[in-house]
């Protein structure tokens, strides 16, 4: 092999190396941002993560929702209508928060089973719902639509209750 051959063979090898190396570190860098989507289904199997940054979504359960009136700390329960999953949450919730609504919550799971949540996700209008929410009742075998109806219903029975507290 001639010398110049051998220098254009060690400079791709080198290419090739550095190339490597920075998806290696790419990869490994991107690893602990991920924060992936799991359903209450999921969480009661074990299949999340403890202790790592997660997703997790489904509907708020009806008479759930319990503030501290001391302070901004709430605790609700998302399910997916099979199994559900208790959150808590201090912060200022979205003003789209209810109950019966779709929601996504931001936060690590914990060894006893519930959701310490860095944020609170809601849907933005009536007929809304996040795409895993609706992937996750789909797998669990409901459909969406059905859960909209109910959640729109839960809304307005909400609404005329706080119209009701307010007259």
């Amino acid at each position: 092999m001639r010398a110049r051959r051998k220098q254009k063979l060690f400079v791709i090898l080198g290419m090739v190396a550095l190339v490597a190396v920075a998806v290696g570190l790419t990869l490994y860098a991107l690893r602990s941002n991920i924060n992936l989507f799991f359903s209450p289904v999921q969480i009661v199997a074990g299949d999340a993560p403890l202790e790592r940054q997660i997703r997790a979504g489904g509907m708020v359960k009806e008479g759930s929702v319990k503030r501290d009136p001391e302070s901004l700390d709430v605790t609700f329960t998302v399910t997916d209508y099979v199994e559900d999953v208790r959150v808590r949450y201090s912060g200022i919730l979205p003003d789209l928060f209810r109950e019966g609504q779709g929601v996504v919550v931001v936060g690590r799971l914990q060894p006893e089973g519930w959701v310490r949540a860095d944020e609170v996700l809601a849907k933005h209008d009536e007929n809304y719902m996040p795409p895993e929410v609706a992937e996750a009742l789909e797998e669990a075998g409901y459909a969406p639509e059905d859960y909209q109806d109910k959640a729109a219903e839960v809304g307005e029975r909400l609404d005329a209750e706080r119209r009701v507290d307010q007259e």
